[in-house]
């Protein structure tokens, strides 16, 4: 089985990504944030910065691309295969709003029929990387997840990664999992027959892994989003390896918080990122609610570092049914 670290904007970018592999460089792929395809120049800067060759040596990265263009996306692709990459991967799965409103993401499921147009155009191109798609099952409720699996069945995607929620879903409610049973019955009537296919959505805790593989034992791999950024040791946990250390833990936790101030993040900013993370670490550190309730006022570092201490100091992990 393979584990991909997911896309999460706004968390995942280069210095984490970069911190994550170098503390526990147990995954199989980490995943980019998207990029969205411009005239001039056709990748900004701050995207080119996260995926620049130069700032991620050895890394497992994969670049992502969202866009409703295919001419864009195969002007990024080309770009991203000068850079060296061997996949890329189309989001059409980004739920919110503002990218819906622009027919990318998953509002370029709302139309089969531009699905097929969209994908024909993209794999009459001759490509070096292997093109692999991340999506949902539908704009809404009343989509028909059959015909948008038909058509990515027709085309030489090498993996497609589904979240069974609707857009309508975002993250809300149990993954749809009688609608993902349906991915393996069109794949066995389809004219692609080497399509892979990842699992991606609810997969939290080392007890919701295996019930996916058990589930599903067909599956090339799983997409870890928030049990990743809850417990970066997971994988390794995985793989036969051991839990999280407070040493470990700490070690990680001072790299992410001196990383993201080297880089010259002020302390509101720098506040802001490192509480952010706690949404998630809190699932993985069993921490006293006053503690906690602390660390979330902290104006400054020095506030911070006072609840992170008695942290350290009464350190354990939650016992939450195999996150650790």
């Amino acid at each position: 089985m393979y584990y991909y670290f997911a896309p999460m904007d706004g968390i995942t970018d280069n210095i984490y990504r970069k911190l994550v592999w170098k503390h526990f460089p147990y995954w199989d792929k980490l995943y980019a944030p998207f990029i969205q395809p411009n005239d001039k120049p056709v990748i900004v800067p701050k995207e080119e910065y996260e995926v620049h060759p130069d700032n991620n040596r050895g890394i497992p990265v994969v670049p992502q691309i969202l866009t409703c263009d295919a001419k864009g996306f195969i002007k990024v692709g080309k770009i991203l295969e000068e850079y060296g990459y061997d996949e890329i991967n189309l989001n059409l799965g980004c739920p919110a709003k503002i990218i819906i409103s622009k027919g990318k993401g998953a509002g370029m499921l709302a139309d089969a029929y531009y699905l097929n147009v969209f994908l024909d155009e993209i794999f009459n191109n001759d490509w070096k990387a292997k093109i692999t798609v991340k999506s949902r099952l539908g704009l809404t409720e009343n989509a028909d997840f059959i015909e948008i699996m038909e058509a990515f069945s027709r085309y030489p995607i090498d993996e497609l990664t589904i979240h069974p929620r609707f857009r309508t879903d975002f993250y809300n409610g149990k993954p749809r999992l009688v609608e993902f049973d349906k991915v393996f019955s069109i794949l066995e009537k389809s004219p692609n027959k080497t399509m892979k296919v990842c699992y991606n959505g609810n997969v939290n805790t080392i007890k919701d892994v295996e019930y996916i593989i058990k589930r599903y034992p067909t599956i090339n791999s799983i997409m870890l989003g928030r049990g990743a950024l809850a417990n970066p040791a997971i994988i390794r946990i995985l793989k036969g390896g051991k839990e999280i250390t407070l040493n470990e833990f700490k070690s990680f936790h001072d790299d992410v918080l001196n990383s993201y101030s080297e880089v010259g993040f002020k302390d509101k900013i720098l506040m802001y990122k490192m509480k952010e993370m706690w949404n998630y670490w809190s699932d993985l550190v069993d921490c006293d609610i006053d503690v906690l309730r602390r660390l979330r006022l902290s104006e400054n570092v020095e506030q911070y570092n006072i609840a992170m201490n008695e942290i350290y100091e009464n350190w354990k992990l939650k016992d939450n049914n195999g996150i650790v």
